[in-house]
């Protein structure tokens, strides 16, 4: 179990796998079931193609995270803000399910954004997500902005995209409060995301890493933990 007074927690996929969610480089990932598929997380190729779009959108009606709930993970979590220990709760994923698990949502930095709204690439008008499905379901295989007739997108950070500045800074005031980093299911290979594990070595702070695969950063770590997610951060944040 982990007895430090201060947390901040980074999530990847691999804590929603548990909830049906499949992650991208695992053995049963997006991307490697369907390198192809990568194109769809691409800005320059989604908006040069209306196909990537299209494929795009065909995929977005389909995601599990519109059914999906949280599993033991995502409750262990909101226990560990129940015990007043966390200092902030920073994802890369884009489901939801630690603020529908009860996660405050002032304590979650969605780093690389939200599936449950819609951007508008040239307007920048934002909507819910949940009104642009039902035209998906009629068959609008490429809907358009219905303001501008610009390209709608989902409001998730894609290759090429900056990632929102605000967020960023939140993600670093929690990883700078905090006593120990803890990464769960993340392969922690994508920056600046992974970058925050650097920030807490060098000051002196330890790392934990609950993840199915090796990371760049398991050397560096005070403890890796290869065990299930949904067993092992119950199992973690339990107080003596």
């Amino acid at each position: 179990m982990i007895d430090a007074e201060r947390i901040a927690v980074l999530t990847g996929a691999g804590i929603s796998t548990a909830s049906g969610i499949p992650d991208f480089r695992g053995p049963q990932g997006v991307w490697t079931k369907d390198p192809a598929a990568e194109a769809m997380f691409d800005i320059d190729e989604y908006v040069g193609s209306r196909d990537v779009r299209v494929a795009t959108w065909k995929h977005r009606l389909a995601v599990p995270a519109w059914t999906a709930e949280p599993n033991p993970g995502h409750l262990a979590l909101v226990e560990l803000e129940r015990q007043g220990r966390l200092t902030g709760l920073v994802t890369q994923n884009v489901d939801g399910l630690h603020q529908k698990a009860g996660s405050s949502p002032s304590l979650v930095h969605e780093l690389h954004g939200t599936v449950w709204y819609v951007d508008c690439l040239q307007c920048r008008r934002r909507i819910p997500m949940a009104d642009v499905l039902p035209r998906l379901q009629s068959g609008d295989e490429d809907p358009a902005c219905e303001v501008c007739g610009g390209i709608l997108k989902s409001a998730t950070v894609s290759f090429g995209q900056s990632l929102d500045r605000d967020v960023l800074d939140r993600a670093v005031a929690a990883t700078e409060a905090a006593d120990l980093f803890l990464a769960v299911g993340t392969s922690l290979q994508v920056y600046p995301a992974a970058g925050l594990c650097d920030l807490a070595l060098n000051a002196g702070k330890p790392l934990i890493i609950v993840n199915a695969q090796q990371t760049p950063y398991d050397e560096q770590a005070a403890t890796v933990l290869r065990t299930p997610i949904e067993t092992t951060l119950p199992e973690l944040v339990t107080l003596p």
